[in-house]
């Protein structure tokens, strides 16, 4: 089991560096910075010395900034609520659930990185500038990656409805 003293000496600044890539903002990148060791304490026992560190602190970096974009994109959606109709067609909620769980099948079956991309996209509603940066890579594979994944979801929709 490695130190978390030692971990935070040798990887605050690499950490942090990689949450002002991510977010663009310093008072986020801080507070990505300081959950990602906080969360590194409490499962520094699961890690092995021969683990690649860095990259285990990035991916805990990366996923505290997911949830952070989350949280602050639900906020935002409570305080835009505009007052919901209470005319609903049950008939239509169903169908539309039963449609949306079979896109969820679909997409599960879809390899890396387009489950990831396409799930960060819609579910996330990150942007393919914020996916890029995520995977270390360029707005325009983010983009080439989700539509790829779109491509597939929707290929296979077509062969799971005419079964």
């Amino acid at each position: 089991m490695l130190e978390i003293e030692m971990l935070y000496n040798r990887y605050f600044s690499r950490v942090y560096s990689y949450a002002i890539r991510l977010s663009s903002n310093d008072s986020i990148a801080r507070e990505i910075t300081q959950q990602t060791f906080f969360k590194a304490l409490e499962k520094s026992k699961k890690l092995s010395d021969d683990a690649n560190v860095f990259s285990w602190l990035c991916q805990i970096a990366k996923n505290t900034y997911i949830d952070y974009l989350r949280k602050e994109r639900r906020i935002e959606s409570l305080e835009n609520i505009e007052d919901i109709s209470e005319e609903r067609n049950l008939e239509q909620e169903y169908c539309e659930k039963e449609h949306i769980l079979k896109i969820h099948k679909q997409l599960h079956k879809l390899n890396e990185p387009y489950k990831e991309v396409f799930m960060l996209r819609v579910f996330g509603e990150l942007s393919y500038r914020e996916i890029g940066n995520i995977f270390s890579k360029t707005e325009n594979w983010a983009r080439v990656t989700y539509f790829r994944a779109k491509v597939q979801i929707q290929e296979r929709m077509e062969g799971y409805c005419n079964e």
